[in-house]
């Protein structure tokens, strides 16, 4: 029998690239060879890693990738102003598809609206289209103390920390919260169980993308695979207001994961050198899966409007990166790392 490779997931957040993630879990979940055994996840992550610790418990693997499955094919349901109608299904290419949409008139006047109008502004009329979605998990099964241990991370509006979500405290409104884009939705108010106090959330992508801390205890394995959705590098740079807007957010999305690797790196190297008394600090093994190029062919307008087309065109995208990953990297799992940190 194979051995099985213990790892911990750290999903990040992407809007409706979160589907990427979606394949990366549909692969790794047919493979016996690899048991799950802590989930970061912030945003789409944490809509995907609820949706993966929920199947988990209530029928192992295959019930995982059929709560997956349901999972975005609600998010793919969501209307969206933004969305003219006569685009469904008429062009195959997700790049050209994404360039299309970000240039259309519907998506240009609906983004102006979101920097010139607060969410606020539309009074009884507002809703936020992500909660029947996150209401809809079984939340006794994305709790409970078997199966992967799950976080969710959210950023304090007030103080402007990182906040994770883990055990009873996770419910529809960690998840609300963890995806609250500000200039989109009203901040998500979460009241404290044991103070009464009530603190108001925004996306977790500010703060932590996924936080990989809390994968640092002692009873979860060494491995951390980082699923990546937004693109580290870029090669050419911004010139239109909507690839600038795009960078931006990537730029702010990924700093939060950048300066945990870079305080793993530096552990590690006082580990090499002798500098940390033995077992002091965790010697955490860094793994990536990724498609840059996809993603790169990609902008904030995919992000936003989930279209049937381009989820599913990343969650095979998704699909075939986790197999690529596996079939280069399978044997490095729980013995040394497969990320260059220093570069």
């Amino acid at each position: 029998m194979a051995e099985v490779r213990r790892i911990n997931l750290a999903l990040q957040g992407g809007g409706a690239h979160g589907a990427f993630t979606w394949g990366v879990l549909d692969r790794l979940l047919e493979d016996d060879g690899i048991e799950i055994a802590g989930i970061s996840g912030t945003s789409a992550g944490a809509l995907n890693g609820a949706a993966l610790k929920s199947g988990l418990i209530e029928g192992g693997p295959a019930r995982a990738r059929e709560v997956l499955t349901e999972l975005w094919g609600r998010i793919g349901a969501v209307g969206d102003m933004r969305m003219p109608a006569w685009m469904m299904g008429m062009m195959p290419d997700p790049g050209l598809l994404a360039k299309t949409l970000a240039y259309s008139p519907a998506f240009s006047v609906a983004d102006a609206l979101s920097r010139a109008l607060s969410p606020y502004a539309y009074g009884p009329f507002y809703r936020n289209p992500l909660q029947p979605i996150a209401e809809g998990f079984n939340y006794g099964e994305v709790c409970a103390e078997t199966g992967p241990a799950f976080f969710v991370c959210a950023t304090n509006v007030r103080s402007g920390k990182v906040r994770v979500f883990s055990g009873e405290d996770i419910g529809p409104e960690a998840i609300l919260a963890s995806a609250c884009l500000p200039t989109l939705f009203q901040a998500v108010a979460v009241t404290d169980p044991e103070t009464g106090e009530v603190e108001h959330f925004w996306d977790g992508g500010y703060s932590g993308n996924p936080a990989l801390f809390p994968l640092f205890a002692p009873e979860l394995p060494d491995d951390i695979v980082v699923v990546n959705i937004n693109p580290l590098v870029r090669d050419t740079v911004p010139v239109t207001p909507q690839e600038i807007q795009n960078r931006i957010n990537e730029i702010s999305f990924n700093s939060s994961l950048l300066r945990e690797l870079r305080a793993i790196a530096f552990v590690q190297r006082l580990i090499d050198a002798g500098r940390m008394p033995e077992g002091a600090m965790k010697r955490v093994l860094v793994h990536m899966i990724s498609d840059d190029a996809l993603m790169n062919r990609l902008s904030v307008a995919t992000k936003l409007v989930p279209l049937p087309g381009i989820i599913d065109e990343l969650f095979e995208a998704g699909r075939a990166a986790c197999d690529g990953f596996l079939a280069a990297h399978r044997d490095d799992l729980n013995r040394r790392q497969s990320v260059d940190l220093a570069a």
